[in-house]
């Protein structure tokens, strides 16, 4: 089984699908690694890097023409999806219930689609899930970058000319993100809030000294399905917002994660709260790519209202991108040789893993 690893188009993106080091592994597998000119170059892999493992360098029309698979992290783009051939099996992340146009194009091609950010949250599939290993990454570079913007420090110091008072950090959302945040803004010596509208985050939160801020539910709500949370009412927002008002108007640094799958980021800090936030506050909107949990948040920008600092940077991951291929990589290692055997794809359709990302097979859509 050839494997064609294209080179990312998006705009400002500089991960690669499969590293070297994967593309090693692969290769002791049995497969033929495939790698279009220069793929790696912005994660600072070479292509004499490739070389060394056995992987030649070569034209993304000749990945399109010999590769069974083809790998890459964004969705294929326009000029991509012409070059396909029919039986092709193509692996990304797709998005698809925000992205169903997509999946028709490629359907329309005859080929077989794998969604890498659909992999079910399920114990067995916890070394394939890509959400997670970039959400990781993010949330740690997301307090790098609100301390880059800050006009304080985290710790506490105490000096010859007086006592500097820690910071204080407020994170929406308890995800994968959300914990590598708390955990890097306590390493950096911040006193720590977050809120979350699964309850059962408020455990993992205390365990990495954090305060979690609960939010009063009727239990008449289901707020989480799958190890995500679902999209909550008007009412419990409401709510929440009530009980964190207090801790966002005193607080350094804000951080927010909070993403619904499938769906649009719920709108969880309007500018009427912003109004009333520290001078010289910062705010890290990580779900600006999703539509942003800020209401005065815009897409790769960092813009300055009522004083407060906004910081609507999308791909955190990209900027980590050495590491964020590695994990990727690995994810999609493990991924491809769990959907494989001898050679070619199993196909199973009643099992977990496979119904949850097969999205098109032989051009026939299987999941909307």
């Amino acid at each position: 089984m050839k494997i064609g690893i294209l080179k990312e188009t998006r705009k400002g993106e500089k991960r690669v699908a499969v590293t070297p080091k994967i593309a090693k592994d692969f290769s002791e597998l049995a497969f033929e690694v495939l790698l279009e000119k220069d793929a790696g170059i912005s994660s600072s892999f070479s292509d004499s890097d490739y070389e060394e493992v056995g992987v030649k360098p070569v034209s993304k029309d000749t990945i399109f023409q010999e590769s069974d698979v083809i790998v890459k992290i964004n969705p294929l783009d326009k000029d991509e999806i012409s070059k396909l051939k029919k039986g092709q099996t193509v692996i990304s992340m797709v998005y698809h219930r925000l992205n169903p146009e997509f999946v028709q194009k490629m359907a329309a091609q005859s080929i077989n689609l794998f969604s890498m950010d659909a992999i079910p949250r399920i114990s067995r599939a916890q070394n394939m899930d890509v959400l997670s290993s970039q959400s990781n990454l993010s949330g740690y570079k997301a307090v790098i970058l609100g301390a880059d913007e800050m006009t304080k420090i985290f710790p506490l110091m105490m000096t010859a000319a007086g006592t500097v008072t820690p910071a204080k950090v407020l994170i929406y959302g308890v995800g994968v993100a959300g914990l590598q945040a708390i955990a890097t803004a306590k390493r950096l010596g911040a006193i720590v809030e977050a809120t979350d509208v699964r309850p059962e985050t408020k455990e993992q939160t205390e365990s990495l000294g954090a305060k979690f801020i609960t939010v009063e539910n009727d239990d008449t709500e289901d707020v989480s399905e799958g190890g995500y949370a679902k999209d909550v009412s008007d009412a419990y927002l409401e709510r929440q917002k009530e009980a964190v008002n207090r801790s966002l108007y005193t607080a350094d640094l804000v951080i927010t994660t909070a993403l619904v799958q499938g769906a649009k980021a719920p709108v969880l800090i309007r500018e009427e709260q912003i109004k009333n936030m520290k001078r010289g506050a910062v705010i890290v909107d990580m779900a600006v790519e999703k539509g942003g949990n800020v209401e005065l948040s815009e897409l790769d920008k960092i813009v300055e209202k009522y004083g407060v600092k906004i910081i609507g940077i999308s791909n955190l991951p990209s900027t980590l991108a050495t590491n964020a291929s590695e994990l990727y990589a690995k994810n999609l290692f493990n991924f491809l040789t769990f959907l494989t055997e001898e050679g070619k794809f199993k196909f199973e359709l009643e099992e977990e893993i496979t119904a949850g990302t097969l999205l098109v097979k032989e051009g026939q859509i299987l999941i909307k």
